[in-house]
């Protein structure tokens, strides 16, 4: 008994370190991308095109009909507490604050996250990366950067997307409800709006597409030779980048509110 928990606990630091340095080094790579020739521009672009253009559709439906539940809910709820002009707070706390972002990188965790383990794992069992480093390529700095770059600069875009019409959607049903004008309902938006509000959710935004690549990228490398180990570090990958996202929001939420 003894030996199996000091197995566990000598296996589990081993785990640790290994992620520890597999994250300075993906780190180090990310900051001398810019300048390095010999960058995967290519792999870049195609991770920018897949998480991002690819799941414009997704984004715009999932956004629009939870701007039209929440003013349809907010629409019968508030004005029995004399409450109606709170509308455009809820609406911009939940949206902006904290569906748009977290909404957002669910998604791009279900599709891109489990997309990058599951090609970085196969490219490990058909042994891709041992034929980039005989070229002088390093597997991480080629192909782990330029995806961490694209899944970051695709969870900013589409989490602004996914503000726009998650407030469109709201518009589109308060205007049947109350035939409110555009520019009136524009103008409440932009005067609740505010610096805190779009700082948090750029922050959370930024710091959900790093945690949704380098848990990925982690998961995809951690394969080592058995086709079977490719699903099962693709759901840890899920798994995990779900709950550090969830984590990271509770903690920039205490953090931006005190």
């Amino acid at each position: 008994m003894v030996e199996s928990i000091g197995w566990w606990f000598r296996n589990k630091i081993k785990s640790i370190s290994y992620a520890f340095n597999f994250f300075l080094f993906l780190l180090k790579e990310t900051v001398n991308f810019p300048w390095n020739k010999r960058v995967g521009f290519k792999v870049l672009i195609m991770q920018i095109y897949f998480t991002g253009v690819e799941a414009l559709s997704v984004i715009a439906l999932i956004s629009l009909g939870i701007g039209a539940v929440i003013i349809i809910q907010g629409v019968s709820i508030l004005p029995m507490f004399g409450q109606s002009s709170l509308m455009y707070s809820i609406l911009i706390m939940i949206i902006t604050r904290e569906l748009g972002p977290l909404l957002t990188a669910f998604i791009i965790t279900a599709r891109s996250g489990s997309a990058i383990t599951t090609e970085l794992g196969n490219m490990v069992i058909s042994h891709e990366m041992e034929a980039y480093m005989s070229i002088g390529l390093h597997p991480i700095s080629y192909l782990g950067v330029p995806r961490l770059y694209g899944v970051v600069l695709a969870m900013l875009f589409l989490n602004i997307y996914f503000n726009l019409f998650g407030l469109l959607g709201s518009y589109i049903v308060a205007s049947f409800i109350h035939n409110l004008p555009f520019d009136e309902y524009l103008l409440n938006l932009i005067q609740t709006l505010s610096f805190e509000d779009i700082f948090s959710a750029f922050l959370k935004s930024i710091v959900f597409g790093v945690i949704v690549a380098v848990v990925s990228i982690y998961y995809g490398f951690d394969v080592n030779r058995a086709v079977t180990e490719v699903p099962q570090k693709t759901i840890k990958s899920i798994g995990t980048s779900i709950t550090l996202c969830i984590l990271a929001d509770a903690v920039i939420v205490i953090l931006t509110r005190i």
